[in-house]
């Protein structure tokens, strides 16, 4: 059976979502990458409360770590794997599970992206809200009543497209939205208006970081989702990673790539069911199984993987 892998991006943080894993050898994975950091990271998965998982270094963290441990379990089940691919944040998870991007490595890149997209978001706040039934179209129609203030930020799945842009300019394409059709407007508890111009500053800081950050060729396509293309090499992901945090999350396009590969199921590797939620809208042929606990993991793939 082939399929690809893919994982979530920040907002799929909850307090103690990575208690199932404590006890299991994949935690191995939460200390190599406390190592790598020099700081402990256990307790974000075990013990914070959600006002600190709302900050973003914490919240990205959480959810990286999650998924590395989720994805350590799931790996030596899996012998066709044909894809990879991760949301937003997830996409660097994508490129550590993919072989491309070395744990230690890829941990310390994820801690600095959080640290830049944040301090950028300081410097330019702004909100982020998802438009509910709206198309693409009739979200950038929204956006465009307010001048340089809104962007479509993620087309993650048909009816379901996020903006994001300063306060002021959310305020008043959320207006626009309703006005023209969309149904609902709903504000996301994030500390930024990601994947937007406002990231600016964090784009340019990234650049200098991926200097010195080495990438080796994917086990598997991995896919980019500033553009839902499948990539194989290794050097480009230094471009692709800094231009990301300005430019839209094109997770249905990415998701479209991945079912053109002949991919049968989707492993949705990590806490939380988001990937599953938008994959039934855009790729209906396509079967996602979850893995985000040992129980998950097991009972899943006995049944539906082997």
């Amino acid at each position: 059976m082939r399929v690809a892998i893919v994982f979530p991006g920040q907002g799929t943080q909850t307090p103690g979502m990575g208690a199932p894993w404590r006890e299991h050898p994949a935690w191995k994975i939460v200390e190599q990458a406390e190592a790598a950091l020099g700081e402990p990271l256990a307790p974000l998965l075990l013990d914070a409360p959600a006002e600190q998982l709302a900050r973003t270094r914490d919240a990205q963290l959480a959810v990286l770590c999650t998924s590395l441990v989720a994805w350590e379990a799931a790996r030596p089940m899996l012998d066709d794997v044909v894809g990879f691919a991760g949301h937003s944040l997830g996409q660097v998870t994508a490129l550590i599970a993919s072989g491309a991007l070395d744990l230690d490595d890829g941990v310390r890149f994820a801690a600095r992206r959080a640290e830049l997209t944040q301090a950028a978001a300081d410097e330019h706040p702004g909100r982020m809200a998802a438009l509910l039934g709206a198309t693409v179209e009739q979200a950038e129609e929204a956006c465009e009543a307010a001048p340089a203030g809104a962007w479509v930020a993620n087309d993650n799945a048909p009816g379901q497209v996020v903006i994001a842009g300063t306060p002021e300019g959310v305020e008043l394409a959320v207006a626009r939205a309703k006005e023209i059709g969309v149904r609902r407007a709903t504000s996301l508890n994030v500390g930024g208006a990601f994947h937007t111009p406002l990231m600016s500053s964090a784009r340019d800081g990234l650049v200098d970081a991926l200097e010195q950050v080495p990438f080796a060729v994917p086990g598997a396509p991995v896919v980019s989702n500033h553009d839902g293309t499948a990539y194989v090499d290794a050097a480009g992901w230094r471009a692709r990673l800094a231009e990301h945090v300005t430019v839209p999350v094109r997770w249905r396009a990415s998701m479209e790539t991945l079912a053109g590969l002949g991919v049968s199921t989707f492993v949705e590797v990590g806490h939380g069911s988001m990937i599953a939620g938008v994959a039934k809208r855009t790729v209906p042929d396509v079967s996602v199984v979850a893995c985000g606990t040992p129980a998950d993991c097991e009972q899943l793939f006995n049944e539906e993987i082997s």
